[in-house]
């Protein structure tokens, strides 16, 4: 099954992908909501309401208010070798805000307080039953679904300390989507690549992750509850544009293309925010 969230002239509602179609689930505003219904994935299954066509559809971030987003560095082992790092026995954990979500084909804002804007390509994991101490044995039961998100970076605001936060928690800069897709319909192992203005800038398999999404599932659950709608960005393979010779950044019009087989598509356009450097 598919899940989405569409915008629609009455506000967001979550959506059930039904060939060329999204199907209504009437009485939850995103996928988000309806996670946090204990039988969502039957509700989900029979939803019969208004029809919109997928070519024009207007989709809005698969979650939008997720009460956390967790991130996870350097967890593909290309991505790590690249960056001159040694394989890390734990994972690097930082966290994201619901600000920073936009939909699938949104504009990413790029800041002008930073010129080093860069592309990163993830496996997103989402919650949907939620737990605290899931063992990795049972933490597959608590995954809704996968989708795609592309971990935009301001890398001088990243490096400009040791902690990360702050190069990743910029307004409307994070595209997630275009679709939950449940694990009756796919697991990890597809490809995952970066387009940028058609030329291929990341490319690898979703099954090097050093850590899996049931370990991430058990170690993040260790200490904070997992909520349903909850969401684990997995980590990034190589090919990031810092980490080229000469280094590469996103620039005002470029187009962004990040997909996973199986997963979807997301097609974002670069443009220009207004602000103060610093």
């Amino acid at each position: 099954m598919r899940l989405a969230t569409l915008r629609t002239t009455k506000g967001t509602t979550a959506v059930r992908r039904d060939g060329d179609t999204y199907t209504e689930i009437q009485g939850f505003a995103d996928v988000g909501a309806l996670l946090a219904h204990p039988d969502w994935a039957t509700i989900a299954a029979e939803a019969d309401g208004a029809q919109h066509p997928a070519a024009e559809a207007q989709l809005a971030s698969v979650v939008t208010a997720p009460s956390k987003i967790v991130c996870v560095g350097l967890n593909y082992r290309t991505h790590i070798l690249e960056m001159g790092r040694d394989l890390p026995e734990y994972p690097t954990l930082f966290s994201k805000y619901a600000e920073t979500l936009i939909g699938a084909h949104d504009d990413i804002e790029l800041p002008a307080e930073d010129a080093a804007i860069d592309w990163e390509a993830e496996l997103a994991v989402i919650i949907g039953t939620g737990g605290r101490r899931i063992s990795e044995a049972d933490a597959a039961a608590h995954i809704a679904g996968y989708s795609v998100c592309n971990d935009v970076s301001m890398r001088s605001w990243q490096f400009r300390t040791k902690e990360w936060l702050q190069g990743k928690n910029w307004e409307h800069s994070t595209p997630l989507g275009p679709e939950l897709v449940t694990p009756d319909e796919w697991t990890p192992g597809g490809a995952i690549r970066t387009v940028v203005d058609g030329e291929v800038m990341q490319e690898a398999s979703t099954g090097d992750l050093v850590h899996g999404p049931e370990f991430l599932i058990s170690y993040i659950s260790t200490m904070i509850t997992l909520n349903p709608g909850d969401v684990i960005i997995t980590g990034t393979p190589g090919g990031v544009g810092h980490a080229r010779k000469p280094q590469r950044y996103l620039t005002e019009g470029q187009v962004v293309e990040t997909s996973i087989e199986g997963l979807g598509t997301l097609r974002n356009r670069a443009t220009a925010t207004v602000g103060a450097a610093v």
